[in-house]
């Protein structure tokens, strides 16, 4: 498995995305569980099944179509995953990080990452969406594990600004400007795909932990490799277990998805149109 993201099977899917397009990228968006309607209100777009690109792993989660849209949006090409792939599906972490290095060998250096999300700050409620200001990921196998790849970046890279400060401030801005409210929190992966225990939750909150999801961490370590900048947004759909006297499910995050998607599709629009590229 060492060889799934070398250089030349990245450069092959690179190539093969490259020929399906109209327009050279500039910025790519991750659609998380339940986020990937944001794609279905792009017109004029250029669809593209995760199947058909050399190296790309399939989507099997329910809220995650399988598709690269190519579209423009305020006068940026921006290229969208509706759906990303998973640790707990049984990929290799190298498979899970596979496209944020095609997206850098595509010239793209900026990317947006939204993701689904339990709430771990007692203060925060489902429906509220979270600027991602810095992520815990002790429970992250590494996606650099292995040989370096030097083409994308060096062996030790810095993760002191992982997200991407001016970035955030203008997500914060565009928030305002929209009377959106807006979190901004740190937060944590775990590998999935059980929800977390009420004790593995009051540790994640110990150490800082505003928010809980299962994806996101392994690609933006990615992507700071490959020098890109990151902007991450968590939906808020449920709160973490042991917060609330309930179970959790699946659905109550498809439903609260739902439910914040005119929001989230406002505030991702006004923000790529505001994105000092």
């Amino acid at each position: 498995m060492d060889n799934l993201n070398s250089f030349d099977r990245v450069k092959e899917a690179a190539l093969y995305i490259e020929s399906k397009l109209n327009n050279k990228p500039q910025l790519a968006i991750i659609l998380g569980s339940g986020l990937g309607p944001f794609g279905d209100h792009i017109e004029d777009a250029v669809a593209i099944d995760y199947k058909d690109i050399p190296g790309f792993p399939v989507s099997t989660v329910e809220g995650h179509a399988g598709k690269l849209i190519c579209v423009t949006i305020s006068g940026k090409n921006v290229l969208a995953m509706k759906g990303r792939f998973h640790y707990y599906e049984g990929y290799e972490i190298s498979q899970v990080v596979f496209h944020i290095r095609v997206f850098k060998l595509l010239g793209i250096n900026d990317i947006l990452v939204t993701n689904a999300a339990g709430g771990i700050n007692t203060e925060f409620t489902p429906g509220d969406l979270m600027l991602i200001k810095d992520h815990i990921s002790f429970f992250a196998p590494s996606p650099l594990r292995g040989k370096n790849i030097d083409e994308f970046g060096p062996r030790f890279p810095d993760m002191s600004e992982a997200y991407s400060k001016k970035l955030i401030s203008i997500a914060e801005d565009v928030a305002h400007k929209l009377n959106i409210d807006i979190r901004k929190g740190v937060y944590a992966f775990a590998q999935g795909p059980m929800f977390e225990t009420p004790a593995e939750i009051r540790a994640l909150r110990a150490l800082g932990a505003d928010a809980v999801g299962m994806s996101t961490v392994p690609e933006v370590i990615t992507a700071k490799h490959a020098g890109m900048r990151v902007l991450g947004i968590s939906c808020i759909t449920n709160m973490a277990a042991g917060i609330l006297d309930q179970p959790l499910n699946h659905e109550e995050v498809m439903i609260t998805a739902k439910r914040v998607e005119n929001n989230f599709s406002t505030l991702v629009k006004s923000i790529i149109e505001n994105w000092d590229i």
